[in-house]
């Protein structure tokens, strides 16, 4: 059994406006790419179905976007520690202007 081929996000898109903006049957169309005619059919599906988020793939995102997922969760743990820390001392001072005036 081969490795199953993949095909980019981009081949995807551009076989199926080639197939729309042509007057060719979709077997013509896949014949003339190297492609079965169900390919065609069922990117159409994925298409029609997930608009804009078909063909995003299922894999881990790569280095550089990780990267800044994991700095991003790094300053939002920091900015929520600070903000827990102005709520106390907000409640804190609150407390001590509420015993003060009496």
């Amino acid at each position: 059994m081969g490795k199953r081929e993949g095909y980019t996000r981009e081949f995807k898109l551009e076989a199926l406006k080639l197939w729309k903006d042509s007057e060719k049957p979709a077997a013509e169309i896949a014949r003339e790419l190297g492609i079965k005619r169900t390919l065609l059919y069922r990117w159409k599906q994925q298409v029609d179905g997930k608009g804009e988020k078909a063909f995003r793939g299922s894999g881990r995102p790569k280095t550089a976007d990780r990267s800044e997922i994991s700095r991003l969760k790094q300053e939002l743990k920091a900015v929520s520690e600070e903000r827990d820390i102005l709520k106390k001392a907000a409640a804190y001072f609150a407390r001590d202007l509420g015993q003060s005036t009496r």
